[in-house]
């Protein structure tokens, strides 16, 4: 168990346990992790889960987590979007949800450095990264789903898009650990990324949602000053704040004269997540604002259930109640558990989201416009 004390916010080691703990008592039998009792699970939070197991010193649980990927897994390399205990709840085939399993097997390697464990799982990564790519379009961008029947939705997201370019890093520093070479999916991911950067048009206009404001940033595909740009130009729009007190309040900037309350869901709502706000937290932390970080996830402690560890999905200012009513859920509790880890350094793993060489960097900002030349572009 690798996590620590996240001094500057006040939340300990024990908090941090407590939340582990919480994740792994709604995990099944089967090894699936739902978002809550009796609801579905999407391979992607099972996933961000899985990987807060990890950290938290769960590997058997975690593990667990991961074989039922493996026995979810269609043929054709993809998962069904929602899941419930018994059945499937919703058939579409979304490619950032088949993509994020990879994020999730590299995270363990990084962890325990178990050659063994990854060969096993290379299979499973292989086959969803070659679904995954199967939908990717001339220009780069990668098509959002398939319905059940292999008919392709006509549109990208640029969340989905960028969190699948770090997947397929991922999944190409599983293939050179492993010894395979996959040129193609270095050629894709480069175009990817391209797409990302110069070519904003490719995507469904979103703009109104912030993780499309945070999400290039978060990945690395938007790096060095227009990465910093790009998260001060949001500031106002997505981040909630309101007139600081002199409180013990853990969500305090004693560096300014705002509170950070979070990060709203879209630009016009009242309401802030706790998962958003810390995933908000590791883009200004792999731009080196540490301080404007902290005050983030400081934020996200304002949805922390003392009684279980457990964390409220979303909460409406300036009525202060919950959203949706009573909802605590697992990738929640997970999104605050990776972000303590990226904060404090603790894990092996802990520099993923925030250090390039954390993954096999593909230098495709670089020799993106050859890769377009040569597909004909």
């Amino acid at each position: 168990m690798w996590l620590r004390d996240v001094e500057e916010v006040g939340l300990s080691q024990r908090d941090l346990c407590e939340t582990v703990d919480a994740i792994a008592s709604w995990q099944l039998p089967s090894g699936m992790i739902p978002w809550f009792p009796g609801g579905h699970a999407d391979p992607w939070n099972h996933t961000e889960a899985a990987m807060a197991l990890l950290v938290g010193g769960q590997r058997q649980e975690a593990e667990r987590a991961f074989d039922w990927l493996v026995a979810r897994q269609r043929p054709d390399g993809a998962w069904h979007r929602y899941e419930l205990a018994d059945r499937v709840e919703e058939d579409k085939l979304d490619a950032n949800v088949c993509a994020y399993p990879a994020t999730g097997v590299w995270h363990h390697w990084l962890c325990h450095r178990d050659q063994g464990f990854l060969e096993g799982l290379w299979p499973t990564v292989e086959r969803a990264i070659d679904f995954v790519l199967g939908l990717q379009a001339r220009r780069g961008e990668i098509l959002w789903a398939r319905h059940a029947d292999g008919t392709p939705w006509p549109y990208a997201l640029l969340t989905g898009s960028s969190s699948i370019s770090l997947s397929l890093r991922c999944a190409l520093a599983i293939a050179e650990q492993l010894g395979h070479e996959r040129p193609d999916w270095e050629e894709c991911t480069g175009r990817l990324l391209h797409a990302i950067v110069h070519h904003p048009d490719a995507f469904a206009p979103k703009h109104r949602w912030a993780m499309d404001w945070y999400y290039p940033v978060l990945v690395g595909a938007v790096c060095g000053e227009v990465a910093r740009d790009r998260l001060a130009g949001g500031w106002q729009r997505f981040a909630l704040t309101a007139p600081a007190d002199t409180s013990d309040s853990p969500a305090a900037d004693r560096s300014s004269d705002r509170t950070v309350l979070g990060v709203r869901c879209g630009a016009d709502q009242p309401g802030v997540t706790a998962a958003e706000t810390c995933e908000c937290a590791l883009a200004h932390l792999r731009v080196g604002d540490r301080g404007r970080a902290l005050d983030l996830f400081r934020a996200a402690q304002l949805l922390r259930d003392r009684a279980s560890g457990h964390y409220w999905t979303g909460r409406v200012y300036p009525d202060e109640v919950n959203f949706p009513a009573d909802e605590r859920t697992s990738y929640t509790g997970a999104a605050v558990v990776l972000c303590a880890d990226a904060l404090t350094g603790a894990s092996p793993a802990s520099r993923l989201f925030h250090d390039p060489t954390t993954v096999a960097e593909v230098l495709a900002l670089e020799w993106s416009e050859e890769v377009l030349e040569a597909a004909g572009e």
